[in-house]
């Protein structure tokens, strides 16, 4: 929306920039096999989770697991709604994440909205809840990305503002835990002095060595990750109301922060200690390697699209076809994509900004303006009160059943919804 328009009051038009058809293309041709063959994921204790919000959904980070570990725990948590709009969990996601082009997985621009998400601010936040959205959310922010392996499994000083909506909404918080995700990068060590160099110079809040070093001569290799079996666990509802009341905070719009921090720090440990628990009994072979053979067996000759130095094929490849004609033929499949060669080049991340730069969409930006490569990249802080959500339409879909009616054991490969790859 324009100064000029603000001014004049007029009401800016309903926007929504998630692109159901962009993100059950990525499901279905990429993520969907990954996930199965790969990272093996499962989701339990689906079932308690409400269909209909406003909820908050608090899970962990996996140090260094970025983006792997809110990736595949979004698309289960979708799976479990047979992948229909209304079902999406709309996460919120720091501004890194957008503003910066190699904080966009492989680059895809707008990622990250087109997947559902939403910028975090505390407005935007709020709004959410206001409309009623089912809400996933990292409360250890960018030190729980960047928290390393030295620090695998510790959780981060909370966020408060989770807490102070949740108290004001009367909204139920569940934790969900991710296990074995700090064995996506078991190399990956962070250390504070470094990480605030790389943030001030590079805005990237996080280099973790030594896997860092690899990544900045061979680019794929920034998403490069181990095939850890990642298991997320829904747990039973925290009443984060009845906690803040504990605390003697009364006055919700005007709170006490030293409270605040109080009940968030109570709320980690509670978490922290359930965290522990499940790893001390899932955890003890993150990777699983002989059920990693079987899966991998499945997708014999394809491995390709599922092997971590595929994905930036796969996704972008993914994303282009969808822009533009059918390959001629294998070779033109091949050269049409030259550009990607720079993933797999020392130091190729020049050629990657160059190819970007002069070539036409939908491989580049040439030809478009410097406000409509800013538009299509993302690459500004959405705020809900200038651009707002539509009405939140009521579900019109059912959960699916857990698997085994109350039991929560695994889904088998036959139980899982298929997203039909998009024509």
């Amino acid at each position: 929306m324009t100064m000029q328009k603000r001014l004049e009051g007029t009401p800016a038009p309903a926007h929504d920039p998630f692109d159901p058809d962009f993100a059950h293309r990525c499901i279905g041709k990429v993520l969907s096999p990954i996930s199965e063959h790969y990272f093996r994921s499962e989701l339990r204790g689906a079932e308690r989770i409400p269909s209909q919000g406003p909820v908050i959904l608090a899970a962990n980070h996996s140090g260094n697991a970025f983006p792997h570990d809110g990736m595949y725990l979004d698309t289960e948590l979708w799976r479990q709604g047979g992948f229909a709009p209304a079902a999406k969990f709309r996460t919120v996601y720091e501004a890194e994440l957008s503003l910066v082009w190699w904080m966009r997985p492989f680059g895809l621009d707008n990622f990250w909205r087109r997947g559902g998400g939403v910028d975090m601010t505390f407005d935007n936040f709020e709004r959410l809840i206001q409309r009623g959205d089912r809400i996933l959310y990292f409360p250890e922010g960018v030190p729980g990305i960047g928290k390393g392996f030295n620090r695998r499994y510790q959780l981060q000083t909370f966020k408060t503002s989770f807490v102070l909506l949740a108290a004001r909404h009367r909204v139920p918080v569940y934790p969900v835990h991710i296990i074995n995700g700090e064995w996506i990068h078991p190399f990956g060590y962070t250390f504070p002095g470094l990480d605030q160099l790389m943030q001030r110079v590079f805005r990237v809040p996080f280099l973790p060595l030594p896997i860092g070093i690899l990544a900045i001569i061979f680019p794929w290799m920034w998403y490069m990750a181990f095939p850890a079996r990642l298991l997320f666990v829904v747990g039973e509802p925290i009443d984060v109301p009845a906690l803040v009341r504990e605390a003697g905070i009364t006055d919700l719009d005007k709170p006490e922060r030293s409270r605040l921090c109080q009940v968030a720090a109570k709320v980690r440990r509670q978490m922290q200690a359930e965290l522990s628990e499940l790893v001390a009994i899932h955890g003890r072979q993150p990777w699983q390697l002989a059920n990693l053979w079987q899966q991998l067996k499945k997708y014999r000759g394809r491995w390709a699209a599922i092997l971590p130095w595929g994905w930036p094929l796969a996704f972008i490849r993914t994303e282009r076809n969808h822009q533009r004609p059918p390959a001629r033929n294998r070779l033109h499949a091949i050269l049409r994509d030259w550009d990607l060669v720079g993933f797999y080049l020392p130091f190729g991340w020049p050629l990657l900004s160059l190819a970007r730069a002069f070539r036409r969409p939908p491989c580049g930006y040439r030809g478009l303006t410097r406000e409509a490569i800013r538009q299509q990249q993302g690459n500004f802080i959405w705020h809900l009160r200038d651009n707002p959500l539509p009405p939140r339409e009521p579900a019109a879909f059912s959960p699916l059943p857990a698997p085994g009616s109350t039991s929560t054991a695994p889904a088998t490969p036959g139980d899982r919804v298929t997203v039909q790859p998009a024509h």
